[in-house]
Parts: structure tokens; C-alpha cells; sequence
């Protein structure tokens, strides 16, 4: 892998981060560099969950030279989801401005 590798992960990472918080209802109280984190474990875990489990399609779209798989991109999207309603659920109880009663 070579810098520009890199930079593709995080990238994508953000991207797949961001639409979890997107299709995730109601508000995450959780911060950018959390949402890329869990982005990129989630196509990390999402890539290597749709090797393990032959969870590919004939569907394919390309962007800037690389191209990705609609199923695989589906599966790491709902593991982000995921990742993000748990971080979500994390950091609202460490809040102090949430109400009990």
C-alpha cells in the first residue's frame, strides 16, 4: 500500500461513516473523527465479512480508477450503521445534559 492507498481509506472510510449518520434516524452526538473511524473499520470488517460469506453482486460502480462492489459497500454500510447507533449510545451516557426522570 502507498500513501495514496492511505488517503483512499480514509477517505472512503469518511464517506461510509457519513452516510451511516445520514441513514441512521435522529441525532448522533458523536464527532467527525469518530464517524471516520468507525467508517473505516466498517468497510474494513464489511469487505472481509463479504469475502467470508460470498455476499458479492454483478453490480459494480467506479470511482477515480477504483472500482467497488454494490453489495459489498451495502454490508459495510449497515455495519457502520451499526457502529454509529453504538457510539451514539455511548456517548449519551456521558452526557450531562440529558434528563432523568
Amino acid at each position: 500500500m502507498d500513501g495514496q492507498d492511505y488517503l483512499a481509506a480514509i477517505v472512503f472510510g469518511a464517506i461510509i461513516g457519513v452516510v451511516a449518520r445520514i441513514v441512521l434516524p435522529g441525532r448522533q452526538n458523536i464527532g467527525l473523527i469518530a464517524t471516520v473511524l468507525i467508517g473505516m473499520g466498517a468497510a474494513v470488517a464489511g469487505t472481509w465479512a463479504s469475502d467470508r460469506w460470498n455476499l458479492h453482486s454483478d453490480h459494480m460502480f467506479t470511482v477515480s480508477g477504483r472500482t467497488f462492489d454494490w453489495a459489498v459497500v451495502g454490508v459495510q454500510v449497515a455495519i457502520a450503521v451499526v457502529g454509529v447507533g453504538l457510539a451514539a449510545m455511548i456517548a449519551r451516557q456521558f452526557t450531562t445534559d440529558h434528563h432523568r426522570g
